[in-house]
């Protein structure tokens, strides 16, 4: 297999996430909320293998004609953002005007955020929340905490993208990946249990999803404090 059909082929994988997203989106609206995660976590598995993937294959050069970074990031909003933004809205966690506050403001916050040119650091690390709602969600569909944690914490996210604020990458941030990527696979796995057994509240995948998404949400500023590092 020559090294362009091999680049195209890694461009196929990441497409696969925008079928992903549309079977996602479906059962949202059925509101199915077990099996809308479900796909969401197989999006989220898709769109943690294509970029190593990518980058031995080495796209840009050897199928320079589909831009990766590009189809990666429309991907990434659809699954990301868009469906979990909906979810929230829909499923009634954030009642009345809070859920209009909360699609609002993850759509319209997320979609700045995106376009970024400062948004990876030096060591691939991102600056601000680099807009994961679909992890952030996910976690409270699983625990189920007052609609008004719920509005606190995706304000406090949603200004937390704009602020020096360093988040890890899971596979590209060096420096405890030896830590942090099976922290991540393991958010992964706690998250399609707890969609197969439906958020089922006796579940220890709630527990596993609590104690992975506080690692990864804290461990890049706790390298700034540990390192004195500066965005």
């Amino acid at each position: 297999m020559t090294k362009t059909t091999q680049a195209y082929l890694v461009h196929l994988l990441t497409a696969t996430g925008a079928v992903f997203a549309m079977l996602a989106m479906l059962e949202a609206v059925a509101g199915d909320w077990a099996m809308m995660f479900f796909w969401l976590v197989v999006a989220f598995f898709v769109d943690g293998i294509d970029g190593p993937l990518a980058r031995k294959t080495d796209v840009a050069t050897n199928a320079p004609r589909i831009d990766g970074v590009l189809l990666d990031l429309i991907i990434d909003y659809l699954t990301y953002v868009f469906i979990p933004a909906f979810a929230l809205f829909w499923s009634g966690l954030l009642p009345g005007w809070t859920g209009w506050f909360a699609i609002i403001v993850i759509t319209f916050t997320s979609a700045l955020y995106f376009a970024d040119t400062r948004m990876k650091t030096s060591d691939y690390s991102f600056s601000g929340f680099p807009g994961c709602w679909n992890m952030v969600v996910l976690v409270l569909f699983a625990v189920e905490p007052n609609f008004w944690i719920d509005l606190l914490i995706v304000t406090v996210l949603a200004i937390a993208m704009f602020l020096p604020i360093k988040f890890v990458h899971p596979v590209r941030t060096e420096r405890w990946r030896a830590i942090t990527l099976p922290m991540a696979l393991a958010w992964t796995a706690f998250a399609g249990w707890a969609a197969w057994v439906e958020f089922d509240p006796q579940s220890w995948a709630h527990w596993g999803l609590v104690v992975t998404s506080v690692y990864l949400t804290g461990a890049g500023a706790a390298q700034q404090l540990i390192y004195r590092e500066r965005l």
